[in-house]
């Protein structure tokens, strides 16, 4: 590796293993001792300066925990928590004369979550994984409980007959044109009535609590949160930032001596923060006797009961994973107990999985929709000409692949996209609907650059909200015979299973992307779920990444971190000594030298750095590289026109723009070609400035140039798949800003991706999937 003119060449080089993800901190205090929140310790709810990382949205309040580099989503306690407010907020906003990109999945989710919450009060038993899960996800926890008691068939809770569901393979119908963009609009946030505001207000300053999370509580809970909080205090806790220590303290205010550590209100809130605060971290489940463990931490004194108590009230589901012995086995062993003790047989032990009900209905939902899409296809279809025609080995391979099944599932590197390009025209070519679908708007001009046709390539946005594609055919689902979607690492299992849900019998499905990036901002891990049930046929791309960043990442991968040859100055290192040093050498890179040896211009450069604090995080980042490139006043919310920012609409999605004015009518960005225009109430929580991103922000897009930070207090930070994932941002160059020593090796040698819990492998491979791969 080299370095620029006037810099000097610096090794890699070590550095301590960073924690796992882990349930909340031991050692919290009970309510006896615990304070009440105030305005100094309690989550800044007003402090939105930075964004959620994993698609970031602006900060939420205080919810500390993981780093983005595990392989989940980083600083996702301090920053999903908002995306998750903004979210509920605009799935409850009043609908706009045209939908916005975002809110059709939104408003998909919102009537998923409602339907969940009517039969919350009928839960009477734990659900086993696999048992009677069949038909629509709508009526799937209502079937389940039915079925296992006994009271009533599966069949009885179904609008329609759910033995053979009819097809609903789309009309032949043209599809529609796409659409000139227009400006977009953002979803308000739902108004609270000022009546409501007061009365919260009164109830949070009585218990101690800033006046500050009134408004969120409100978001949170509904126009009856004062009420609530008064005889549930502990619900303060779905606000998000709050913590338990100051729920307690909260409670001991309002409650006085009738509040204790084993009030079931409390234990109860406590089960659904745990199991909330692992969403954040990707998790759609944690092993029982983790929440048996964190209760205990947290002061309860009895932690099964509590978790008994939590699922009879509906807070949480139940699941039991692994082998369960049915009636013959359990006669087997009454008469064959005293072989097996000699033979010293030990069945597996069943893992106990305790989830939030929105997680497990979209895991089922999806798992069956899968099992729709692997089975419900025509199997027989005749693309050998379409092959033989393919660019590439692989492509010819994808072609064929996709001919003979429902549901595909590709993985290569940055230069294997080429090869889902080839199979949407191949498909195209033979006169099916074939539509290719991405991440990001940048993935999206990418793909359709590689077609050479830009109506083959949507956002997965765009796609579900009608903005963008083909639009819905008379039975509601999408009017295509084959979906490609790009990036599925990026795919969170709410979000696959709305998707899913969307596509017609018959429709065939391939999921591509690359195995070794950052997992997806929200919960689940759906890519590598699928890869790994072997639930449908895999196709492994043979088509290596060029040059010299092609070469470092693709050893990356692999974990070796390999000096490469890079005569052009593609892969740079600067070392540097502190964070200010590495802040200051930002700056120069981006401003002066890549323009200078690359004539990449500054706007044509990302930074990329590990986390949003520190004296190197994006906070500092930008603000640096603001007074350089387009120094002003914020006139407008803190920002001037030029400024280049990341928007959240949404969770999960982090958009990059740069603002272009702001008026009464709110702020203006152009955000890759398209108009959005961001009221005025939601500019401070849904967008920041965007010269320097987290690597969970950046995943999906590609730059001219990349400049990745690594300040010394960055190496817990990282993991193989963050430093997969930063290098690979890059197309032209790469700098490299290094004062980690030897935590970059290391952390690509020793620190792999981070486990999420998840139930969809287990489900998927519980399905009849008769034609999936071994």
């Amino acid at each position: 590796m080299t370095a620029l003119p006037g810099e000097t060449p610096g090794t890699v080089g070590t550095d301590t293993p960073q924690d796992t993800v882990s349930p909340p901190e031991a050692g919290a205090e009970s309510p006896e001792h615990a304070e009440a929140p105030n305005a100094s310790d309690a989550p800044d709810v007003s402090d939105a300066s930075d964004a959620p990382d994993p698609s970031d949205a602006p900060d939420a309040p205080d919810a500390s925990g993981g780093d983005e580099a595990s392989g989940t989503p980083a600083d996702a306690d301090d920053d999903d928590a908002t995306g998750d407010t903004e979210a509920e907020a605009a799935a409850d906003a009043a609908p706009a004369a045209e939908l916005s990109e975002a809110q059709a999945e939104l408003a998909a989710q919102r009537e998923l979550r409602e339907r969940i919450e009517k039969r919350k009060a009928e839960k009477a038993a734990p659900i086993a994984a696999g048992t009677g899960l069949s038909g629509t996800a709508a009526d799937l926890l209502a079937a389940v409980r039915a079925v296992e008691s006994g009271e009533k068939a599966g069949t009885a809770f179904f609008d329609r007959p759910a033995a053979t569901p009819a097809s609903r393979r789309p009309a032949p119908a043209a599809a529609q044109p796409p659409r000139a963009p227009a400006p977009e609009a953002v979803p308000t946030e739902r108004t609270a009535t000022p009546e409501a505001l007061d009365a919260v207000r009164a109830v949070l300053t009585e218990g101690g609590a800033p006046e500050a999370l009134a408004r969120p509580a409100v978001g949170a809970l509904g126009e009856q949160a004062a009420e609530l909080l008064r005889t549930d205090p502990w619900q303060l806790l779905t606000v998000p930032g709050v913590r338990p220590e100051q729920a307690d303290g909260f409670a001991r205010a309002l409650l006085g001596a009738g509040c204790g550590p084993d009030d079931g209100r409390r234990t109860a809130a406590l089960v659904g923060w745990l199991l909330e605060r692992a969403a954040l971290q990707g998790h759609t489940a944690l092993d029982a006797e983790a929440v048996r463990t964190a209760l205990a931490e947290r002061a309860v004194g009895d932690p099964d009961a509590a978790v008994r108590d939590a699922v009879e009230e509906g807070v949480a589901l139940v699941f039991q994973e692994g082998d369960e012995p049915s009636a013959d086995d359990a006669g087997a062993a009454d008469g064959e107990a005293d072989e097996a003790e000699d033979a010293d047989v030990a069945r597996e032990p069943v893992q106990v999985l305790l989830g939030l009900d929105r997680f497990a209905l979209a895991e089922e939902s999806l798992a069956d929709g899968l099992a729709r899409l692997v089975n419900a296809c025509e199997k027989a279809a005749d693309w050998a000409e379409a092959a033989a025609s393919a660019p590439g080995p692989s492509a010819a391979e994808l072609i064929r692949t996709t001919a003979a099944a429902g549901l595909v599932a590709h993985s290569g590197g940055e230069a294997a996209r080429a090869e889902p390009a080839a199979l949407i025209a191949a498909a195209r070519g033979l006169g099916l609907r074939a539509l290719g679908a991405t991440h990001s708007e940048d993935g999206r001009r990418r793909l359709a650059a590689a077609t050479g046709d830009p109506d083959t390539a949507v956002t997965l946005s765009g796609l579900l909200s009608g903005a963008q594609g083909p639009g819905r055919d008379e039975d509601g689902a999408l009017a295509l015979d084959l979906l490609v979607v790009l990036d599925a690492p990026q795919l969170d299992v709410e979000g696959a299973a709305v998707l899913v849900e969307a596509l017609a019998d018959g429709t065939r499905l391939v999921l591509s992307g690359d195995p070794g990036v950052l997992g997806s901002a929200g919960a689940g891990r759906v890519f590598a779920d699928v890869l790994a049930s072997h639930a449908c046929p895999q196709v492994v791309s043979r088509t290596p990444d060029p040059g010299p960043i092609g070469e470092l990442v693709s050893g990356i991968g692999i974990g070796e971190l390999n000096q490469v040859d890079a005569p052009g100055k593609e892969v740079v290192i600067v070392p540097v000594r502190d964070a200010g040093e590495a802040v200051h050498r930002t700056v120069q890179l981006v401003a002066d030298s890549v323009p200078r040896a690359f004539s990449i211009p500054a706007e044509e450069t990302q930074v990329i750095t590990v986390g949003h604090g520190g004296a190197a995080g994006t906070r500092a980042l930008n603000e640096a590289l603001k007074q350089r490139l387009n120094p002003g006043p914020g006139r407008f919310g803190g920002f001037d026109p030029g400024d280049r920012v990341v928007h959240v609409p949404a969770p999960g999605r982090a958009v990059p723009g740069v603002v272009r004015s702001a008026d009464a009518e709110g702020l203006h960005l152009d955000c890759g070609g398209v108009p959005v225009v961001v009221p005025q109430e939601r500019v401070e929580s849904s967008v920041r400035h965007g010269w320097a991103l987290s690597a969970h922000q950046a995943a999906g897009m590609r730059w001219p140039a990349a400049v990745v930070v690594l300040p010394g207090d960055a190496a817990q930070g990282l993991s193989r798949p963050w430093v997969y994932t930063a290098f690979g941002r890059g197309e032209r160059h790469l700098s490299v800003v290094h004062g980690v020593d030897q935590a970059l090796p290391h952390a690509v040698a020793q620190i792999p991706a981070q486990e999420r819990t998840t139930r969809l492998r287990a489900l998927l491979e519980a399905l009849p999937t008769p034609d999936a791969a071994s």
